[in-house]
This record gives structure tokens, C-alpha cells and sequence, in this order.
């Protein structure tokens, strides 16, 4: 839980022409977007190259696509630069999910093996894990760990759930529902000591860590460059640095199936990749603009902010402190505790996000840990605080109405 005077809201950023930093972006001004964590917000300047190149392919197919490989493998290097990992280290993949689609798929035989994931993990790979599980004739084994857990905390928790059937370990590096941190390269290097494969799942990482993979050893890493980063949604790097990415294989195979990682990944058939190679401009446009690590700072401060007014409206409504007391918080991440019973499951938090879109205008992400319900606050640059105002003085109470709706027996 932060402890920034939630009264310092940071002065917003601007364009080098002194418009506000939202002009950079083609997002609906009718709507208030605070939920950039769950699928990002693509630059205008990444937008129109994305269509340039999709001109350009759709103007000659037959040119376009035997030569795309190499174009693949040129914007594989800088996201490589960004990431500050060995081009030939990663691979692109449509999502964080797909890559680790792809890890599971390639995943050695290992009859009655376990799969360990957390209780913070990500449905979609958490059904990954659950469907390799199946495959082995085994099971997922799923650790429990406290949200308020500190580092030493999560890390026991986690590797207490290692045993001798355990087969892979998956772990997030910044959790989706939580907004938290989790200690990977601790986990990583215990279950390395026991000879356990560990795929780190950084989705939320690629721009807001400044070196994602430092000090981390694990086997494979998966991150959503759509996301923080900005690029193209369909934008995700594969990270692999031990002897098992020689198994991995993409989920299509076309004709560089023969060739070694990560080149095999750069050849797709039809795919349409220019959200690949659309990608550096989005990554360049936020460090020839502001600079990652003054954005970063930024999305920190704005959150600490965010956190406080809203923290700050939602208890004087309820009557008691709706702060949430996150074991290893997030720079632009953040969890605010709602009245119960709203979004007290997965279905219903994504019910109530539809609604507040619907009825309030407002893209908000709201999820469930434990049985309660969290609205989950992302900021990035094109973010002020008076869009955080906005909700704490005008949605804020609309949810308390809703909640003591529902509480009453209501159907709203």
C-alpha cells in the first residue's frame, strides 16, 4: 500500500508541442480509460505504420510475405535491444498466452507429473497448465500465497509447493488480478536447484521494468509488449536461454519448421505480422518522447495518487478502510478494495467492468481474489489525475448504490 500523500497528483505529460499526451493516442475522449494494464493503447504514430505495412502487403501478397522472415527477424532485434535479452534468445508470439501455449505443447512426456502454478496466476495459462496436467496423466498443484505476503512470504509459499512429481513450475512476475510482484528469481533459482523447469509469465512486464529478465534464470519467459510497451495488440516476446527451447516449436508449423529457435517462429505462412513490425515505433515513440524511465516515474506517482483518492472515497462510503495492503505493489498497478458483494467472482467482476463501461462510461478493470471484489487501477502516460478524480467523485458512489442493491436482495 503506498503511503504518497494522496493530495501530490504529478502535472501531466505533454507532447514536445505542448498538447496533452493523450493527443498522441485515438482513444474515445467520451471515455474515461483507466484500464490500460488488461489490453494497452496503441500510438497514432504505430497505428500508421501498422497500416502502411498492411497497404504495402495487401499490394503485392506475392512480394509481401516470402520476404516478411526477414522482416520478422529485424524487429525481433529491437525488441531484443528493449527487452535487453540476446536476439537470439526470443522468439515473437502473438500473446502471452500463446507463448506459453507453445511451452506446454513442446512440454516432454512426464507420466503422473504435476504442474505447480499460484493462486494469483492467470486463468487462460492456469487452464494451459491444467490441459498439460491432463495430458501427463498428473495434476496442478496450486500454491497458496497471501496478497499482503512480503517477499520472503511469497517465496516460501511458492517453493513449499515444489515436490519430486513436480514437472514445471509456473509463476507470474507481475500478477493480472493482484497487481503484486512475485519473487521469480528467488523461485526460479530454488526450483533450478531441483531440476525443475520454471516458465515465468512477465505478461504486464515489457515497460514497466527497465530489465525484465536481470538476475532472473529460468527456462522460459513470456511478455506482452501490447501492453506497457504500447505496441500493436498481437505483440509478445518467448524468452528462452537454457537447452529446452531446442524443443520449442511455434503453433503453426510453415516452412522454417526446420530451422533452429528462434528463426523458426519468424516464418508463419499468411499470418499478418505487421503488428511485429509495427512494434518499434510504439517503443520508440515513448523513449524519443518522454523516456521510459521518466514515464515510468510518472505511471508511479499517478498511481500513488489514483490509490489515494479513490482508496480515500471508497472508505468514507463504506465506513471502513478500503486500502489494500498488496505484499510487493506495482509502479502502475494498483488494487482499491470495493464494497462487497460486488465482483465477488471472476464472472461477476467482468459483469460489473461491462456494466461500468455501459452505464458510466468508464473502461475500468475490476477482479476477485479470495471472494472479494477489487478495482484494479492502471496509469500510463496519456493518464491525468483528473481522470481518477472523475471516478472517485462521480462512479464511486453509483458502485455504493449497486452494492447496497445487491445487498438488499436487488437484481441491479
Amino acid at each position: 500500500m503506498s503511503t504518497t500523500d494522496p493530495a501530490t497528483a504529478p502535472p501531466p505529460l505533454e507532447l514536445a508541442d505542448g498538447r496533452p499526451a493523450v493527443a498522441a493516442w485515438s482513444l474515445d475522449p467520451a471515455v474515461k480509460h483507466l484500464n490500460h494494464g488488461s489490453f494497452g493503447a496503441v500510438p497514432l504514430l504505430a497505428q500508421e505504420e501498422q497500416n502502411r505495412l498492411r497497404r504495402q502487403m495487401e499490394a503485392s501478397p506475392v512480394e509481401w510475405f516470402p520476404a516478411l522472415p526477414a522482416k520478422v527477424a529485424a524487429a525481433r532485434n529491437t525488441i531484443a535491444g528493449f527487452l535487453r535479452v540476446a536476439v537470439d534468445d526470443l522468439a515473437l508470439v502473438p500473446n502471452a498466452s500463446a507463448g506459453a501455449s507453445v511451452v506446454y505443447g513442446n512440454a516432454p512426456a512426464r507420466p503422473g507429473g504435476e504442474v505447480v502454478v499460484t493462486d494469483h496466476g492467470y486463468g487462460a495459462v492456469t487452464m494451459g497448465a491444467e490441459r498439460l496436467a491432463r495430458r501427463w496423466g498428473g495434476r496442478v498443484r496450486t500454491a497458496h500465497v497471501p496478497l499482503d505476503a512480503d517477499a520472503d512470504t511469497a517465496y516460501e509459499c511458492v517453493v513449499g509447493a515444489l515436490g519430486e512429481a513436480t514437472g514445471l513450475l509456473v509463476v507470474d512476475q507481475i500478477t493480472s488480478a493482484t497487481a503484486r510482484w512475485m519473487p521469480v528469481a528467488r523461485i526460479a533459482a530454488a526450483a533450478r536447484e531441483r531440476g525443475i523447469p520454471v516458465l515465468v509469465d512477465g505478461a504486464h512486464v515489457p515497460g514497466l521494468a527497465d530489465d525484465p529478465l536481470d538476475g532472473l534464470h529460468c527456462d522460459f519467459w513470456i511478455g506482452n509488449l501490447h501492453k506497457f510497451g504500447c505496441a500493436p495488440r498481437g505483440t509478445a516476446a518467448l524468452v528462452a536461454r537454457t537447452p529446452l527451447r531446442e524443443g520449442l516449436h511455434p503453433l503453426i508449423d510453415s516452412w522454417g519448421a526446420g530451422e533452429a529457435f528462434p528463426d523458426r517462429f519468424d516464418t508463419q505462412g499468411t499470418v499478418d505480422a505487421t503488428s511485429y513490425l509495427a512494434a518499434p515505433i510504439a517503443l520508440g515513440f515513448v523513449e524519443d518522447t518522454w523516456g521510459w524511465g521518466a514515464a515510468r516515474t510518472y505511471m508511479r506517482e499517478l498511481a500513488d495518487y489514483a490509490e489515494g483518492i479513490i482508496g480515500a472515497a471508497f472508505s468514507e462510503l463504506a465506513g471502513e478502510n478500503c486500502r489494500v495492503d498488496v505484499g510487493m505493489p506495482v509502479s502502475a498497478l494498483r488494487l482499491v478494495r470495493i464494497p462487497a458483494p460486488l465482483a465477488a467472482t471472476h464472472a461477476e467482476a467482468d459483469a460489473l467492468r461491462d456494466r461500468v463501461a455501459r452505464e458510466l462510461g468508464v473502461a475500468a478493470a475490476f477482479t476477485s481474489f479470495g471472494g472479494v471484489g477489487y478495482l484494479r487501477l492502471s496509469t500510463h502516460v496519456y493518464n491525468t489525475a483528473a481522470d481518477f478524480e472523475y471516478f472517485a467523485e462521480h462512479c464511486v458512489p453509483v458502485l455504493g448504490a449497486w452494492s447496497r442493491n445487491r445487498s438488499d436482495g436487488g437484481q441491479r
